[in-house]
This record gives structure tokens, C-alpha cells and sequence, in this order.
């Protein structure tokens, strides 16, 4: 084993301590991570990973909340955006693998008000894969209605598909995390926080929420915006519908009322993109879920992730993109011009800050890289990590 704790200075410029440790195997990580605050405009960032359910790497350093000067430390967790549809997912494959959701089966069957203005073919898969029909709300909701949960509910059920589902695909941004939550809510009784808490996160000790409790605060980072990030379209543009429900969550909208930066935020459950992680409570989770941890069992079958890794959605989506992004079932594949994996059988998720989680039970890892200092989807700092994984295991 090798400890990771070095200052380094660039360009005359003393940089942050980067605290934790690697086996020696894995000291190409550390170099990584170390290698990104020089390279890009990294504030504070946490990277940890796992082989074999056995934790090799678990690095940290920087600043959590650049107003206060509040080092990041091992405790520190971070608004993951939408690398909350990851434990969603595997929540959904979960029930699926106990005998208790159909994939393919129509929602309806679970949710019966589902079925109204042309939905009643729409199955959980379709959700999963982004091919539903369903990438944004004709509802306009204010940001109390969205935090009750009920009424977004309503809102899906009265909804329109917006192609003939199943033909084409588009992301569906918050609708996947409300649609599929509300599958989950009505098979167990619990919203899909509760269940991430209740049924994986607590029995594995993951730091991980959908849902953030208030005597969470203490270690949450706080979120800048790097320079240079493109803009929204128009508030009338789908993407800009997609990513903001209507306009009621602004994004990025960090400092702002019902912003990434307020607790009020964070206490709600929003599925699709309001996950607060570690690094380690992410990597801990696609560990379990592709090998188990620390010798237990793991969650997924080797046959569930074989399902879910097998491609429904990728190239020019609805909107005309092809960001070269591949989708499984609620889970980024490898994608070579978007965001670089291990394999055919690796499967994740990626937050619009950058921040990423993924597992592969071939090569029995579990990774996750989290940052406050917001870059984009896909940009090149997990990318770096996940190269340098790569080389580690030959």
C-alpha cells in the first residue's frame, strides 16, 4: 500500500494537499487525480474505486465550500446530479431480479392511472432506456408541487407521449426519476429514497441519498460553475424544459432560491438528478451491485447485468444530438466518443457537474469520481481516472 499525500506546485502556484491512499498496484490513480488540480480548473474532488468488493483506492483534496475555505475531507459528500438515476436503476433491477417488476411489462400493471392519454403500452424498460416518449412535462409546476411529490405524479399520469414510444429516444432528465421512483413507490410502499436508504445504502453503510437529511449538512460541498460552460437554450427550448422541469429548478442556478447550493433542494426527493454522494458511497453502490462488498453478495445477478447492458438507446436521439452516448437499461454504457469505460459489460452514470459512477463485473470494479467545481457531462477528468484504472489492471 502507498499513501497519496503530496503538495505539488504548477506553474508557481502552491497547489492543495490530496489526502487518502492506493494499493500500489493503483498508484496511477493517485497520480491521475493529483494530475487533474493542475490541469483543470479542479476546486475540491474525491475519486475512490474498488476491485473485487475490496476498496484500492480512496483519494481526496481541495476545498468543499469555497466561501468558508472548508478543506474537503473524507466525509465530504456532493450534489451528483444525475448520477442519481444510477441507484435508481439499480433499485428498479433490484425488484426485477426478486420476481417483483416486469421490465417489459406495461407500468400500468403497477400504477394503473398510468395508462391514461396514449401511455398504456409504455413499459418500466421503455422509462429506462429513454425511449417512453416522456423527456419533459407539459405541467408547469412550481417548486413546492414538485417537492410533494403527488402532484408531478398527476402531472405524468395526465401527460401525452411526445412520439409514439418506443420508436425513438430522447433523456428523460427529471420524468425518469419521478416515473420510475413511482413504479418502485407503488410495488414496495416507499419512495425510491427511502427504498435506495432502507433496502442497499444503510445495510452497506453507503454515504449516499436521494433526499439529503438535515443533519447531513454539515459535510455537503458547496458547488461553483467553471468558466466557459455553454449556456441554456430558451426557456421554450425542450432541453431547457427537460433540465429545468418548466423553468422551476434553474440550472446550474447554484446561489439562487430552490438552487443546487440550497438545502431546501436537497431535503426533497428528486430522483432524476438530486442524489448527494461520497465518492466512496457511489463506488460502494455499482461494487455491490457488480461483485459485492468486502466478500458479501452482490446485488445484481451476473444475468441482470447482462440485461442491463445490453444497448435500447444510442446515436441521433429525438432532439437531433448524438453526444455518442450508448444507453442500457437506466444505465451509460461504454461510449467511446462520450465517456470511455471497460467494456461491454460495464454499466453507469454521469452527473452535469461531471461527476461519475460505474461498476463492471468483468473486471469486478466499482468507481466513483465526484467534484464541486461544475465542467460538464462528460468531460475528461473522470475520463483520466477511469484511463488510469484501465492501465492498472492491464
Amino acid at each position: 500500500m502507498i499513501l497519496a499525500f503530496a503538495s505539488r506546485t504548477e506553474r508557481g502556484t502552491t497547489m492543495q494537499q490530496y489526502q487518502g491512499w492506493a494499493d500500489e498496484r493503483y498508484g496511477a490513480v493517485a497520480d491521475a487525480f493529483a494530475g487533474n488540480f493542475a490541469d483543470f480548473p479542479e476546486l475540491g474532488a474525491a475519486v475512490t474505486v474498488f476491485v473485487g468488493g475490496r476498496k484500492v483506492v480512496e483519494l481526496w483534496g481541495g476545498t468543499a465550500d469555497q466561501h468558508s475555505g472548508r478543506a474537503w475531507t473524507q466525509d465530504t459528500v456532493v450534489p451528483v446530479f444525475s448520477c442519481a438515476k444510477g441507484p435508481v436503476s439499480i433499485s428498479a433491477l433490484l425488484l426485477a431480479e426478486r420476481g417483483r417488476l416486469d421490465l417489459d411489462a406495461p407500468i400500468a400493471r403497477y400504477w394503473p392511472e398510468f395508462a391514461r392519454n396514449g401511455k398504456q403500452g409504455i413499459t418500466t424498460r421503455m422509462i429506462l432506456g429513454h425511449r417512453a416518449g416522456l423527456p419533459a412535462l407539459d405541467a408547469v409546476l412550481p417548486f413546492e408541487e414538485i417537492a410533494a411529490w403527488e402532484p408531478v405524479i398527476r402531472a405524468i399520469e395526465a401527460q401525452q407521449p411526445l412520439w409514439e414510444p418506443g420508436t425513438t429516444y430522447e433523456y428523460h432528465g427529471h420524468v425518469f426519476g419521478f416515473a420510475v421512483g413511482e413504479v418502485i413507490r407503488r410495488i414496495t410502499g416507499l419512495t425510491p429514497g427511502a427504498f435506495l436508504r432502507k433496502e442497499i445504502a444503510e445495510p452497506l453503510g453507503l454515504p449516499l441519498w436521494i433526499g439529503l437529511p438535515e443533519d447531513e449538512l454539515p459535510r455537503l460541498a458547496r458547488l461553483v460553475e467553471a468558466d466557459g460552460r455553454r449556456p441554456m437554450p430558451g426557456p421554450e427550448h425542450l432541453l431547457t424544459r427537460i433540465v429545468t422541469m418548466n423553468g422551476a429548478l434553474v440550472f446550474p442556478g447554484l446561489d439562487v432560491p430552490h438552487g443546487w447550493n440550497d438545502p431546501a433542494l436537497h431535503a426533497i426527493e428528486l430522483p432524476g438528478a438530486g442524489a448527494v454522494a461520497s465518492a466512496t458511497g457511489l463506488a460502494g453502490l455499482y461494487a455491490a451491485a457488480a461483485t459485492g462488498l468486502d466478500g458479501g453478495p452482490r446485488l445484481l445477478s451476473a444475468g441482470t447485468v447482462t440485461d442491463a447492458t445490453r444497448e435500447l438507446s444510442s446515436g441521433q436521439g429525438y432532439l437531433g444530438f448524438d453526444m455518442g452516448a450508448r444507453w442500457g437499461s437506466g444505465m451509460l454504457l461504454d461510449s467511446p466518443g462520450f465517456r470511455p469505460l471497460l467494456g461491454a459489460r460495464s454499466f453507469g452514470n454521469d452527473g452535469a457537474g461531471g461527476q461519475f459512477a460505474f461498476g463492471d463485473d468483468e473486471f469486478g470494479i466499482g468507481f466513483g469520481y465526484v467534484a464541486n467545481r461544475m465542467i460538464g457531462h462528460g468531460d475528461a477528468r473522470a475520463n483520466r481516472l477511469i484511463e488510469a484504472v484501465r492501465g492498472c489492471l492491464g
